[in-house]
């Protein structure tokens, strides 16, 4: 690998193979402003990006700064290898990564106009118009102005005018929201993972009693809800929320689950200064390449949940809520 410690470029095109670059890629004239970045392999990055385009033909490509590109961010749908963007990734037009053969880490939070991943791994959140995402997982939330598909993923939450639902899917927090019902292809599965121990699945460790992923009927599980912002401005939207079995099984320890420990450790883990761990525990450290490979066997039916299955007396619900 060729150490680069300053860009200099003749022409509005750069390509990167076997490179790593210690500085910053940011124009330093008007006309790098137009500057296509073509990543073709074995590159590091190590300050941050702004380019027109941003082309990623194949991998291991690793960005430890920011990325900006004015038209587009493209992972070719032939590259292969690891792609790693460790902070923010922001484009004006489209983020695209489609590639079967690509495993693709975003790190930290990504906004553009249009956003389609596939097989990609996001420790933040999604924040576009138009959103596609098929076998991903999304540790945060999605973010959609005008439309989400969602295919055989796993997100925190999402929030769009109109969402299409289909595979099987799982959501991390309580409640997702759409303004319109949500359009459900048939064979569709949803569950919700509040209530399953995922600490114990990733320690390998069986899973406490009263746990497990929740059903939820798209059709029957929703509620009209009123959302109001800072402005007094209000909008009726579709809540699809467990928040009422939550309610009810509140007699139960939710700290012992450790989900709030795993998912923090998750989104937080490329602004962290070191890996945190399980104490007194074997399992792997909470890297981001970890709980990616965690969630994924999850999602792809590799680790099993259990189903929540338990019930409980009015009187002690009754007695959890003493007042």
């Amino acid at each position: 690998m060729i150490e680069l410690k300053e860009i200099r470029v003749s022409d509005n095109r750069l390509t990167l193979h076997e490179n790593r670059v210690k500085s910053s890629i940011i124009p330093q004239v008007a006309k790098e402003l137009d500057r296509t970045i073509v990543v073709q392999g074995d590159v590091e990055v190590e300050g941050p990006v702004y380019a027109h385009t941003i082309l990623v033909q194949n991998g291991p490509a690793d960005f430890q700064g920011a990325v900006y590109a004015q038209s587009e961010i493209h992972v070719e749908s032939n590259a292969k290898g690891e792609i790693t963007f460790h902070k923010a990734v922001g484009c004006s037009q489209s983020v695209v990564s489609l590639s079967p053969g690509a495993v693709v880490e975003f790190g930290a939070d990504i906004n553009a106009k249009t956003v389609r991943l596939r097989n990609a791994y996001v420790a933040a959140s999604i924040f576009a118009e138009d959103i596609y995402l098929e076998n991903c997982v999304v540790l945060g939330g999605v973010f959609a102005t005008k439309k989400a598909d969602l295919k055989n993923v796993m997100v925190g939450t999402f929030n769009s005018p109109a969402v299409n639902v289909s595979g099987i899917n799982y959501l991390l927090y309580p409640s997702a929201f759409s303004v319109e019902p949500i359009a459900v292809l048939p064979g569709t599965e949803f569950y919700n993972l509040t209530l399953a121990d995922l600490g114990a699945l990733y320690k390998g460790a069986p899973e406490k009693p009263e746990t497990g992923k929740i059903p939820l009927d798209l059709k029957i599980d929703s509620l009209r809800t009123v959302l109001m912002d800072d402005n007094k401005n209000s909008i009726l939207v579709n809540s699809y929320s467990v928040a009422g079995k939550i309610l009810i099984s509140d007699s139960f320890d939710l700290d012992k689950l450790e989900n709030h420990f795993l998912l923090t450790a998750g989104t937080l883990g490329s602004q962290l200064l070191k890996s945190y761990s399980f104490p007194d525990s074997d399992a792997p450290e909470l890297t981001m390449r970890n709980l990616r490979e965690f969630f994924f066997k999850i999602l792809n039916g590799q680790v099993a949940v259990a189903d929540l299955n338990g019930s409980i007396s009015f009187s002690k619900m009754k007695g959890s809520y003493k007042v």
